[in-house]
């Protein structure tokens, strides 16, 4: 247990990031699957809207540095990547 003054403010701004940071990936995680929900149960265009929302959920949550900016943009390539085979899979069929 801490016991000066500065150590234990250190432990208080410390939970309150942490708290902010876990709703920060939550938020993200929340958005990450109401898109791939619309990708596989909605429009193309309910999916590209839910893309453009999650993309900025993603650069924000990276711009805060709660994950690298390498993992969002990995996370947007894939998202871009399932949205781009969603929409070519219908020309394809016929």
């Amino acid at each position: 247990m801490a016991h000066s003054l500065s150590a234990k403010k250190r432990i208080r701004q410390n939970e309150k990031a942490r708290a902010r940071n876990r709703w920060r990936l939550r938020t993200m995680r929340d958005a990450i699957k109401e898109f791939r929900d619309k990708l596989v149960h909605g429009s193309v265009e309910d999916a590209t809207k839910a893309m453009r929302e999650c993309a900025k959920i993603v650069d924000k949550t990276a711009a805060k540095g709660v994950i690298h900016k390498n993992q969002a943009a990995r996370r947007k390539s894939r998202m871009s990547a399932a949205l781009k085979a969603k929409k070519n899979a219908p020309a394809a069929k016929a």
